[in-house]
């Protein structure tokens, strides 16, 4: 169950990476606050629509206020560091969320501190930076500050979503129509303050929001806040990772771009550091002292302890992870 609901949570930051072809090649350009905008409400609305289900009490706040961090303030960080910074550098500060995660868990969540997933966060960044980062990656501070404030403000919502749950009786459609329509409604003024009237659209365009607010929206919303209510949220935060890597992969396929051994290098650190954030360093010391304790077992059936004594050993021994 647990590799099923995180290969399904994987699926949003995949189609995230998507996002950078499908606006430089289908998208009018300068609007990108505007995109943000179809991604968001049009979707929350119909997803409303189609559930009809609306928060009661205190959910009226909570869902707005992670609808505001998921989406409302995230989307116009992430456009402000990407138009004013390489976007390997924009990339890079992105790839920060899972370590905010992994502080946040602590102060939030009260998880105790883990040492393995800190470090493995830390390679993850170093290998979407190999991937993404070019030698004209230049700096600016404002870009930067709304760099890593992108990364904070997501990581936050990440992070409360876990902490406050779902409420009891509401699917994960529902819940993703909740945060989707408040970051979108927070988004108009927004939008029509910085970009003014919407650009004229044709059917490449029209093509491109579909696939931003149906798929990289709606859908991908909801398996990643219902990966974020089943799973460890360090787990779920470092397959934020797997979106540059994508955009990567989509830069070779679809514009011709290439890479390198240190692009691939890239890959492999990043990949790794996906895998080994999907396990604590608890489980990894239990599961070595488990099978540490199998060996030494059979080499004492094989001087004669009783073969009872291997199978109550055998017993004991901590289920492998998938």
């Amino acid at each position: 169950m647990k590799l099923r609901d995180t290969a399904l949570a994987a699926f949003a930051p995949v189609v995230w990476g998507s996002t950078y072809v499908v606006t430089t090649e289908l998208l009018p350009p300068a609007h990108p606050m505007f995109a943000g905008l179809l991604r968001a409400l049009p979707a929350g609305l119909i997803a409303l629509a189609v559930t009809r289900t609306l928060p009661r009490g205190a959910w009226w706040w909570k869902a707005a206020a992670l609808g505001v961090l998921n989406i409302g303030l995230f989307f116009p960080l992430l456009f402000v560091a990407a138009e004013r910074l390489p976007g390997g550098v924009a990339a890079t500060l992105g790839a920060t969320q899972p370590l905010v995660v992994a502080v946040l868990a602590v102060a939030v969540l009260r998880e105790s501190p883990s040492a393995w997933r800190f470090a493995w966060g830390v390679t993850g960044v170093v290998g979407v930076g190999l991937v993404v980062l070019g030698p004209a990656a230049g700096f600016d501070v404002a870009g930067v500050l709304a760099g890593l404030g992108g990364a904070a403000t997501m990581a936050l919502g990440v992070t409360l979503t876990k902490k406050w749950g779902r409420p009891a009786g509401v699917g994960p459609t529902a819940f993703a129509a909740w945060q989707l329509t408040a970051g979108g409604l927070f988004l108009v003024p927004v939008t029509f303050l910085v970009e003014g009237a919407p650009p004229a659209v044709d059917l490449p365009a029209v093509l491109g929001y579909l696939w931003l607010g149906l798929v990289g929206g709606l859908l991908a919303y909801v398996l990643w806040f219902r990966g974020i209510t089943r799973l460890p949220v360090t787990s779920v935060a470092v397959l934020a990772l797997l979106s540059p890597m994508v955009a990567a992969l989509l830069g070779v396929v679809v514009l011709g771009q290439t890479l390198g051994a240190v692009q691939l290098t890239g890959f492999a650190l990043a990949l790794a550091a996906i895998v080994a954030g999907q396990r604590s360093g608890v489980q990894v010391r239990q599961h070595g002292r488990g099978r540490a304790a199998a060996g030494h077992q059979r080499a004492l059936d094989g001087a004669g302890v009783p073969v009872v004594a291997a199978h109550v050993a055998a017993r004991r021994e901590p289920h492998r992870l998938p």
